[in-house]
């Protein structure tokens, strides 16, 4: 083993803190690699894939650990991770940015902002770039933007034979395609994103409105009726959870943050919110923000080291269609910070042709979250149960909130899952790299 590898083999000192650390998720897995490698360079991921290879480990691969299903986290094989290749390098005049898998979101963000450019980064603060654009990358202005994972325009990586390479359009396009997309079942590690970036938004901010439960029905037919004329530059997001502000008691928190290069383009894009339902306990104003406060105001439903049982579906069912099951999620809603999201997408035209390839008109996830051992029987099957219930009305599911170990899900375009089944047959015969924990 190279002498500057550090390693924690199963039983060491530092093993099981090691394993823990690899998570977001407290609701770890009894899973357990045989080696746990923590790579502090692009030199150190070619000596662990070859390591692995000269014991026959099958390698998982964590960036920032926020797979709620702890897929890198699996029975013997190697656990590689790659959190602290974290460098940032922007060119700004070109646009482009060479960002690490281990960078968070907010990092990128923050920086890119002093220099009023712009990236997609996710909506939770911590996660990590590599898992993100790998699974496809939904997040702030990706309805204007696409997903994040088209604007990654290149990839450092190496493949299951140790060798380190870099793949775009024009070399190794096969890898570069399977990156954009294959989430957990990528075959190679990707130690760089190269990123075309854009020009920041002059305006960005937000409305929302608060509700009682009793208004659920009303607000799903509205959501609805509206979401397909919802300009791009707002994504309309309902969040309906035990603990709402400005409700006693259960309720529905709509809001409508706006992305618009002028304050006058931001009101008329968010001229809709006016049709709201009647019944609200508080409206706010249109209210100019930033993405790191968004993002921060985000974290308040995805508290760290808690434990989480996600789930989700993508659907173009009509409200009718689906409106029993939205009763049965709320009226089964354990207690907060349990929630579930609704959220207005309509997949933007023009996409590249990458791995990413299934998305519908609307986005449903179902967060069971909770800290006492007492609520995890009714707050672990949550989601699962009831997305399970109304799977006939899904489409599929997305790669970032999937449960495919416990209710596997179609999660790309059948042409596009066979055409990843034989690259990856090709470029790791030998199953170097885990694939995903379940599939239909």
């Amino acid at each position: 083993m190279p002498h500057d590898l550090i390693a924690f083999r199963r039983g060491d000192p530092g093993y099981e803190a090691a394993r823990r650390a690899a998570s977001f998720n407290a609701r770890l897995p009894d899973r357990f690699p045989e080696i746990i490698i923590q790579a502090r360079s692009e030199a150190n991921v070619e000596a662990a894939v070859a390591l692995a290879n000269a014991n026959g480990w099958t390698i998982g691969v964590r960036s920032g650990g926020h797979s709620w299903a702890a897929n890198h986290i699996r029975d013997g094989g190697m656990l590689l991770d790659v959190s602290r290749l974290n460098r940032v390098e922007v060119d700004a005049a070109a646009m482009t940015a060479r960002v690490g898998p281990g960078c968070e979101g907010n990092a990128i963000n923050s920086l890119l902002a002093k220099k009023k450019l712009f990236f997609p980064v996710g909506h939770c603060e911590s996660v990590c770039l590599g898992g993100y654009l790998l699974q496809g990358g939904y997040g702030w202005n990706s309805r204007v933007l696409g997903n994040a994972c088209a604007s990654v325009i290149g990839i450092d990586y190496v493949g299951a034979d140790g060798i380190a390479r870099h793949a775009s359009a024009e070399e190794n396009p096969d890898l570069f395609w399977a990156a954009r997309g294959a989430g957990p079942g990528f075959f190679a590690v990707v130690t760089r994103f190269h990123l075309k970036l854009t020009r920041r938004p002059r305006v960005i901010g937000a409305k929302a409105a608060f509700y009682g439960i009793e208004h659920l029905e009303a607000l799903v037919r509205w959501a609805h009726e509206v979401g397909p004329r919802v300009p791009d530059s707002i994504e309309l997001m309902m969040l309906v959870s035990r603990k709402t502000d400005f409700v006693k008691g259960a309720g529905i928190t709509v809001v409508a943050p706006v992305f618009s290069d002028s304050l006058r383009q931001a009101w008329r894009d968010l001229a809709f919110m006016k049709t709201l339902p009647p019944g609200a306990t508080r409206k706010t104003p249109f209210l100019p923000t930033t993405v790191k406060a968004m993002t921060r105001q985000v974290m308040g439903h995805y508290p760290a080291d808690w434990n989480y049982a996600v789930d989700n579906m993508w659907t173009h069912a009509t409200a009718d269609q689906l409106l029993p099951g939205i009763r049965r999620i709320a009226k089964t809603l354990p207690a907060a910070p349990s929630h579930m999201l609704w959220m207005n997408w309509a997949p933007p035209t023009g996409r590249p042709d990458m791995a990413y390839s299934l998305d519908d008109q609307t986005y449903i996830a179902l967060y069971g979250v909770w800290k006492d051992e007492a609520d995890t029987p009714t707050a672990s099957t949550w989601a699962r149960d009831n997305m399970a219930a109304m799977s006939p009305l899904s489409t599929g599911v997305q790669l970032a909130d999937e449960n495919l170990g416990a209710r596997p899900a179609p999660f790309l375009a059948e042409p596009n899952m066979a055409r990843l089944d034989a690259l990856r047959a090709k470029h790791d015969p030998q199953g170097r790299f885990y694939p995903y924990m379940g599939r239909v």
